[in-house]
Formats: C-alpha cells, sequence, structure tokens
C-alpha cells in the first residue's frame, strides 16, 4: 500500500507540473504577444497577465476606478480583456456618440445582453428578436405611459408608500432603524406593481412573488453573460420562477379575454393596453409575448426605481439638514396641511427634482452600456479601427463625475442644478419607430441612456421617485447610524449598481 501511495502521489504531483508549466507558458506568451505584437491600428490593450481572466476582476470589483485608472494611461479609448473578450472602452461624449448612437448595421446589443435577459424576461421580447420588433413594443409601452396615465399613477403611488409605512411594521413607534436596501425595495415592486401591472398583480404580491421576484432576479448574475445555461442552483431557480410568473400573468390575460370586462381601470392599465395592441402585420401581441412584456416591465421599472431610490434616502440620512430643506419646500409650495399630492404640485417642488438628478449623476444604477462589432468601425479623428472580433464599451457614468464637466463631481450637491440646465437639443431628434426622441449623446449626463435603446420609462421613473421621496420625507426624518460617516460603499457585484447590502440608517417619525 506504501508502494501504491507513492506511486500514486508521483502521478498527481507530475500532472499538477504539468499543469503549472502550461500556465506559466501561457502568462509568458500572453505576456509576450501584449509587448511585442500588438495591432497599432486597434486601440491599446490594457495590461493583464491571464489571457483569459485580463482585466475582469479589476473591472468588476470597481469599474469607475478601472475606467480613470486606464484613462490616465491610454487616454479615453482602450481595449481590455473581459470574460475572454476583447471589450474597445469609447469614454467621454464623443464615445458615448460613437457607441450609443451607432448605425443598427454596425453596432447590435442583443448579441450582448440576449443569452443574459432571455432566460430572465422571456421568448420573443426585448433582445430575443430582431430590432424592429424590440423598436415596436417599445412604442406600445410608451403609449401605456401616456401623460393621462402617468397623472393616475401619483395617488396610487402615495397611497402605496403610506400603506407600507402603516403596515409593514418597519415604522413601528417613533424612531427606529431600518435595513434601507429591504425597505425600499419592497417599496419599489409596490409601487410599480400598482403602477405599471394592475390590481390583480398588485394583489398577488405576496410573499410567493415576493420569493419569485427574488429567484428571477438571480438570472442577472454576471457569470450569466458567460453561462446562462448552466446547471447552477440560482439558473435553476431562475428558470422555476420565470415559469411560475409567465404562468400568473397568463391566468390573468386569459380571464380578462373570457370576461370581456368593460371596467375602465383594467382597460387602462398595461395588461389592457397591450391586449389591445396590434403588431404592424396586423397580429395581434401573442398572450405569451405579453406576459413576457410584463415581466419585463415589473422588473426593469422596480431595479433602478429600488437602487436610486435608497442611494436618496442614504444621502438625506448623511445630510439631515437637506431633507428638511425638502420638507419646508412642500410645506411651502403646498400648505402646512400637506394635502395629497397631485401631478401638478411636482413643478412646484424643484428642490426634490434636483435631489433625484443629483444621486442620479453619481449613483448610476447601470455604468457600463455594450454593444457587439457588426462591421469594422474607424473611430474619427484616430488610426484606431475596432474589429468585428470586439465588443464596444460606453459608460456615460464616467462623463457624469468628470471634472471637466461637473465641479467637484464627486461632491453630493443638488444646489448645483439650480444655476445648470442640461436641455436638449429638441432639433437634434431621431424617431426609431415609437416617437420622436433626442440623440442626447452630447450630454454629459445621461442617467438613462441614449440613442435607439434609451431607457422608455424615464418620465416614470422620476414620477416614481418624486412620490416615494416626497412622502417619505412628509413623515420621517432620516439620520445616519452612529457608526457611520456619509454614505455606503457601492457593491458592483450585479449588473445594478446598489448601496451595499444591510447598510442601515434612522429614523424619526415627524
Amino acid at each position: 500500500m506504501d508502494l501504491l501511495a507513492q506511486l500514486v502521489i508521483g502521478q498527481i504531483l507530475r500532472i499538477s507540473g504539468y499543469g503549472i508549466a502550461l500556465v506559466l507558458t501561457s502568462v509568458v506568451l500572453n505576456v509576450v504577444n501584449q509587448l511585442f505584437f500588438y495591432n497599432k491600428n486597434e486601440p491599446p490593450v490594457v495590461f493583464h497577465w491571464f489571457p483569459i481572466v485580463g482585466s475582469t476582476i479589476s473591472y468588476g470589483m470597481d469599474p469607475y476606478r478601472f475606467f480613470f485608472s486606464c484613462r490616465q494611461k491610454h487616454g479615453d479609448i482602450f481595449t481590455f480583456i473581459l470574460l475572454g473578450k476583447k471589450t474597445t472602452v469609447y469614454l467621454g461624449t464623443d464615445g458615448n456618440e460613437f457607441i450609443l448612437n451607432g448605425k443598427l448595421k454596425d453596432v447590435n446589443a442583443e448579441e450582448v445582453y440576449g443569452k443574459l435577459t432571455t432566460p430572465v424576461f422571456g421568448s420573443d421580447v426585448v433582445y430575443d428578436c430582431p430590432n424592429s420588433k424590440l423598436i415596436e413594443q417599445k412604442k406600445f409601452i410608451k403609449f401605456g405611459l401616456s401623460q393621462e396615465a402617468l397623472e393616475s399613477y401619483v395617488p396610487l403611488i402615495e397611497e402605496e408608500v403610506n400603506q407600507y409605512i402603516k403596515k409593514s411594521g418597519k415604522f413601528k413607534g417613533k424612531s427606529g432603524t431600518i435595513d434601507l436596501g429591504a425597505v425600499m425595495a419592497e417599496i419599489t415592486i409596490f409601487t410599480a406593481g400598482r403602477t405599471l401591472q394592475g390590481d390583480e398583480v398588485r394583489a398577488k404580491l405576496t410573499s410567493e412573488f415576493a420569493d419569485l421576484y427574488h429567484d428571477l432576479d438571480l438570472g442577472f448574475s454576471p457569470i450569466n453573460f458567460m453561462l446562462p445555461w448552466a446547471p447552477l442552483p440560482h439558473n435553476r431557480k431562475r428558470d422555476l420562477a420565470h415559469a411560475r410568473m409567465r404562468e400568473i400573468y397568463l391566468d390573468i390575460i386569459h380571464k380578462r379575454r373570457m370576461a370581456s370586462t368593460s371596467d375602465q381601470s383594467q382597460a387602462k392599465d398595461m395588461i389592457g393596453n397591450l391586449m389591445r395592441c396590434v403588431y404592424r402585420d396586423g397580429t395581434p401581441i401573442p398572450d405569451k409575448e405579453i406576459a413576457h412584456m410584463m415581466i419585463t416591465l415589473l422588473m426593469a421599472g422596480q431595479h433602478s426605481s429600488s437602487a436610486i431610490s435608497c442611494w436618496i434616502m442614504h444621502r438625506l440620512a448623511s445630510e439631515p439638514e437637506m431633507t428638511e430643506k425638502l420638507y419646508n419646500e412642500q410645506t411651502g409650495a403646498l400648505g402646512a396641511g400637506l394635502p395629497p399630492l397631485k401631478h401638478s404640485d411636482l413643478d412646484k417642488l424643484p428642490l426634490l427634482h434636483n435631489v433625484i438628478k443629483e444621486t442620479l449623476r453619481i449613483h448610476s444604477s447601470i455604468h457600463t452600456l455594450m454593444r457587439k462589432v457588426k462591421n469594422p468601425m474607424p473611430i474619427p479623428g484616430t488610426s484606431y479601427v475596432v474589429p468585428t472580433t470586439h465588443n464596444l464599451l460606453s459608460s456615460p457614468g464616467v462623463t457624469a463625475r468628470d471634472e471637466r464637466y461637473f465641479r467637484n463631481a464627486m461632491t453630493w450637491d443638488p444646489h448645483r442644478w439650480e444655476t445648470r440646465m442640461e436641455a436638449e437639443d429638441e432639433t437634434d431628434t431621431v424617431d426609431y419607430g415609437y416617437g420622436a426622441v433626442s440623440k442626447g449623446t452630447r450630454s454629459p449626463y445621461l442617467p438613462f441612456g441614449a440613442g435607439r435603446h434609451r431607457c422608455i420609462g424615464e418620465k416614470f421613473a422620476y414620477l416614481n421617485l418624486d412620490i416615494i421621496v416626497a412622502t417619505l420625507v412628509r413623515n420621517f426624518r432620516f439620520y445616519n447610524p452612529e457608526d457611520r460617516e456619509g454614505v455606503p460603499e457601492t457593491d458592483y457585484s450585479s449588473l445594478f449598481s446598489r448601496p451595499m447590502p444591510h447598510a442601515t440608517v434612522r429614523w424619526e417619525r415627524r
């Protein structure tokens, strides 16, 4: 047995030695290739030791720190290895214009995001269909987010927040401490459910639906860019949650079709809107696609609002005097009795808008926008040509944090917007098929993206945040816990930048 053990150990050591030699050889060849065999017609490559890992870890830990560090060495244009893929970054407003307003024949979002989003949202919607079909779907959603609909959402959002304060158990007594991330996630799923989804869905936002949402959200794990099909536990949960959530929506749609209801509230909500919509070829939207579009709306409507509202409340807790300014703005503009909010009231609350704009500037929930290169793309004013083997990456958040555009860029200062306007040039518009929108990429402030994939829920997001923050400020003062100054660090572990989990704030009832 001793001899056999020695033989086995010897074999293991030989195999390990071969493995180490292979890794070392790979590292050496990779370094030599970077130093001596680079293509001068392509952007400089960020130095890395390991050929597949590349700069993935540095980028994933803190994308902004990585971008600014690379800019110091290489300028606005450089390439790095992300999960084995050459990814060319073009920072600044020129980069946003080049990438986000790139022609459809040259850049493609579906090939980058489709494998990640399709298992979550479902088939035949968003990035799992031709761009022409996606544009029609965006038009349907935009039609449902009419001015009339947005105005009707104001009392619904305020009611949801007030009901949460009364019934959740998180705000018992005169003061206390809350896990802000968990609270804002719950509030925003209720407000998104009540407004964008309709009464039947809101009624189902119970513990089961919350668990389904949580499991579906696991599908946005960064590893799924490479392995969306892998039999990992979070992917199994994602798939089961999607199937169950689709079943819930299909049941609601089926019951409505059977009832042929004349209920006006149902006729005006998004499900009712989509049930009436017809594609350009005359085909009504299939029920399965309606279900998948509703899942997409719920996820998109909750994610951004949850992250940004959490950042806003952390900022207010770190600077309590700003909370009092917001409260005084409401009492001054609307009266000491603070009547229920109306849509017309929001124009009377400029500081509230500026608090939201400033938080979006520093804490945009999406730090990276990527496109697949479909044709070789010369970069104007340079000798570089980005080949079809690369992805392109734009980061509007970098321009929003750039001292060239915003003085003391990393200082949270809502008052800066009192003398600064980011007005879009209304003459520089384009209609991709869902209504004229500003190209907007020349602005350093692009919290909702730009180009054909600009977020169509922008107006809803601002409205939702306005009402949530205004209602919370009416009820409470907020403070940091005694052991923390400023705001929490940013968690970049998912696709959506948010405060580190379990960060608490103290509240005090007015």
